[in-house]
């Protein structure tokens, strides 16, 4: 089972950690946890050092912020203390917002990380950028407003519903164990700030061209058509991009069926191993 550590110190935010070896920083998706990646943890622990932080609002990461707008550039610099721990070159794995993120920190810093794993981002603003509304992104923006009026009423379970349901299927929330709803009710509280930061993001797609490291770029076959409208523009643009379908699965995949997507990330990054230049990241 892979080790969870809790730092206390202001300057590394929380986070779990696994194995010894070249870096690995993993970031999960909303309504979440970096509980979602354990299982892949105790994969690659024995050649990683496996590193999984909670972002604003999730699990027991730095709170929301109340005076304004979170942006991906904000979770990017939250989670530097993490990168840096992790030593250099790293891998990057991201799955929906963490995958935003992910793609944010490989852009600002590409020469750090050699391989990046990305399981739907959902940088949303690509797809408004390369087409204004109406468009493919319009139905989690849709869904972002039903949660966000089910807030203002003070209907945290609607909210979470509404948002579950979008990414899983009908009657998914209703479905899920009484300790997983309250979790989501919890962190749905954020829902129209994920969906601002995701939305709002400025990057241009053609930035993202600067990506010169071996990218694994996954999706479900039952995904959402938001989705996989950013997975689309993102495959004609990253140019050492490696794309991967699994049939059956939706965008919950990493989750639902982790043992399936585990084993393509670990195949990935045993085919696009760390130079043996790594420098070791900060001990504890």
């Amino acid at each position: 089972m892979a080790a969870a550590m809790t730092d206390t110190s202001p300057a590394i935010p929380f986070h779990r950690e696994a194995g010894i070896g070249p870096g690995v920083v993993c970031i999960h998706c909303n309504a979440s946890s970096s509980s979602q990646w354990r299982p892949l943890m105790d994969r690659l622990a024995p050649r990683h050092r496996v590193l999984a932080p909670d972002t604003h609002g999730a699990g027991r990461g730095p709170a929301w912020p109340s005076d304004r707008a979170l942006t991906l550039s904000d979770e990017v610099a939250s989670l530097e203390p993490v990168l840096a721990r992790a030593g250099a070159p790293l891998a990057l794995v991201g799955h929906s917002y963490g995958g935003a993120v992910a793609l944010l920190a490989a852009l600002r810093q590409p020469e750090r990380v050699h391989a990046l794993v990305l399981y739907e981002p959902t940088l949303f603003a690509l797809v408004d950028a390369a087409s204004p509304a109406p468009n493919e992104a319009d139905g989690i923006r849709r869904t972002v407003a039903l949660a966000s009026a089910a807030l203002a009423r003070g209907d945290r379970s609607a909210a979470a519903e509404v948002f579950i349901d979008y990414w899983m299927g009908a009657g998914a929330f209703s479905a899920k164990p009484d300790a997983q709803r309250n979790a989501v009710e919890a962190a749905i509280v954020n829902v129209q700030g994920w969906g601002e930061a995701l939305f709002g993001d400025t990057t241009p797609l053609a930035a993202l061209r600067a990506l010169e490291m071996p990218v694994l770029l996954m999706q479900g076959s039952e995904t959402t058509s938001s989705a996989r409208a950013v997975v689309t523009l993102l495959a004609q643009t990253l140019p050492r991009v490696e794309t991967l379908t699994f049939r059956g699965l939706g965008h919950m995949g990493p989750v639902t069926h982790a043992a399936q997507v585990d084993e393509a990330i670990d195949g990935f990054l045993r085919r696009h191993p760390a130079p043996l230049t790594v420098v070791a990241g900060r001990d504890a």
